[in-house]
């Protein structure tokens, strides 16, 4: 297969040729159809994690399977599925508990030990088990739900990543309920599905807070019923006057210090999609909640997110488009079909 490598932190992914293993009893082979660019592949192109090299990054993708192992009973070829970070074991305490964003093991790992991708001889590592930057996936079954075979499968890529993680955050960790408001700082592809999570719920006033306008007016589509431009305007002032003293829920996407500082409700703000053991630097300690990958069960919440988007009342992207690798990360894009 054909994969955009990362051989080292910081330096521009190298499109070379990988080889595959042969499918294990539990796998899945998957050919790429679409992978969104999130910004946590950017963070670990930029060597803040500390990851193997060489590595495939992406993992909110999607695809048709093409072969499937012996054990395997939920798919079939010809399926068409998304790939997710949050694959669970439904076994482990974390999982008993609901938790299974937790989940201690996600078939990151082969159950026979080996690689499932190498280039001469040498393992080729896969980001969070997916690798979503290929042209094929070998994946643990677990890390796969399927989609209708009419969902459009640049939006279902989406559902691996920044539609659940946003809308998980409103619904699962910050219960947002009718008649509430909430602020949402920053309005990536993740915080664009917090705005429309909030809507869906039937939130009363939704304020985005963003430094690009043109992320600012995708907010507006989304359901914000207000815009902070905070490149303009104090955000915390702005959000405190608009709405009448602060916010019900605050949710924080963007994972700084100086954002997660800057409370703009009398209670806890929620960090929103943060990787376990990661924590942004903090100037001083602020009580938050984090919602690792917005506390979603991945088989139980995809059909919800996918569901609500057939109906009409949620969106999922705006069709594809495409964007050279050397642009992932500048935060110049505007849209949910980018991801955080």
């Amino acid at each position: 297969m054909r994969a955009a490598v990362l051989e080292n932190f910081g330096e521009p992914l190298v499109e070379s040729d990988v080889d595959l293993a042969e499918v294990a009893p539990d796998e899945v082979l998957v050919r790429v159809v679409a992978s969104g660019i999130c910004h946590s592949d950017r963070s670990v192109h930029l060597g803040t994690q500390d990851r193997p090299l060489p590595l495939v990054l992406g993992h909110e993708a999607s695809g048709i399977v093409e072969q499937v192992g012996s054990q395997v009973r939920a798919f079939a070829p010809g399926d068409h599925v998304v790939g997710a970070a949050s694959a669970y074991c439904g076994t482990c305490r974390w999982c008993l508990r609901r938790l299974t964003q937790h989940c201690t093991d996600k078939g990151l790992t082969r159950t026979g030990g080996g690689a499932r991708l190498t280039r001469d001889g040498v393992e080729v590592h896969a980001f969070v088990g997916l690798g979503g930057f290929a042209t094929h996936m070998l994946v643990s079954e677990r890390a796969l739900v399927r989609l209708p075979d009419d969902m459009p499968l640049d939006k279902g890529a989406l559902l691996g990543c920044a539609v659940l993680t946003g809308i998980g955050a409103v619904r699962h960790r910050a219960q947002v309920r009718a008649g509430e408001s909430v602020a949402v700082i920053g309005c990536g592809g993740v915080g664009l599905n917090a705005i429309q999570g909030a809507r869906l719920v039937g939130a009363s006033r939704i304020i985005a807070v963003d430094l690009n306008p043109a992320k600012l007016e995708r907010a507006r589509e989304f359901g914000a019923t207000d815009v902070v431009d905070a490149s303009a305007d104090d955000p915390v002032e702005a959000v405190l006057s608009l709405s009448d003293g602060g916010v019900d829920h605050a949710l924080e996407v963007v994972g700084l210090g100086r954002t997660i500082e800057r409370e703009v409700r009398p209670g806890q703000p929620a960090r929103v999609g943060e990787l376990p053991g990661r924590r942004p630097a903090l100037q001083r300690d602020v009580p938050a909640r984090t919602a690792q990958v917005g506390r979603t069960h991945l088989r139980g919440d995809r059909p919800r997110g996918r569901d609500a988007g057939a109906r009409g009342a949620g969106r999922i992207g705006r069709g594809p488009q495409r964007h050279p690798f050397r642009l992932i990360g500048s935060g110049r894009f505007a849209g949910s079909d980018i991801g955080p």
